[in-house]
């Protein structure tokens, strides 16, 4: 089993579909539009202006242990990468083809992870320079277990 596995072109369509309409979505490269999404609730967003190596190699162990206590083994999650390949993913397994996933930090563009109904989330902003958490249990997760690059709360309706 592979744990990054794209997402057809009707899954994409349906998939994005989906998140543009329950999220608002309306992406942008200006502060004036910021948030660019609506958050569910409950939700936290986190500054990551600043950085180093050791903070994003820090974020992926962080996401992927944190991920894997909210997801059963045998499950896959959204891995969405605005206007570019998307994928199911599996954290469980091994990053056997590693070349085509998305990373957690957003390095220009919006990446976003979200469970199959939508219950919780990770909505990683390129511009803003955030990155946003919904749904109690992966909060509480990602309280438990913070990455040292989650900076000063930007917003939060806790």
């Amino acid at each position: 089993m592979k744990n990054w596995v794209p997402l057809s072109d009707e899954q994409y369509r349906l998939v994005w579909g989906k998140f543009y309409k329950d999220f608002n979505f309306k992406p942008s490269i200006h502060s004036s539009d910021w948030p660019s999404y609506r958050l569910p609730i409950p939700f936290v967003s986190f500054d990551i202006t600043e950085y180093t190596d050791d903070d994003i190699d820090d974020l992926e162990e962080k996401c992927i242990t944190n991920f894997r206590a909210v997801t059963e083994s045998d499950k896959y999650i959204y891995a969405l990468d605005w206007q570019h390949q998307s994928y199911l993913y599996n954290p469980h397994l091994e990053n056997g083809n590693a070349s085509g996933r998305i990373g957690f930090y957003p390095d220009g563009d919006y990446y976003f992870f979200l469970n199959k109904d939508f219950k919780w989330g990770y909505l990683g902003h390129p511009w803003e320079q955030s990155i946003s958490i919904f749904g109690e249990e992966l909060i509480h997760q990602f309280e438990m277990n913070r990455p040292t690059i989650f900076g000063k709360i930007v917003r939060s309706n806790r």
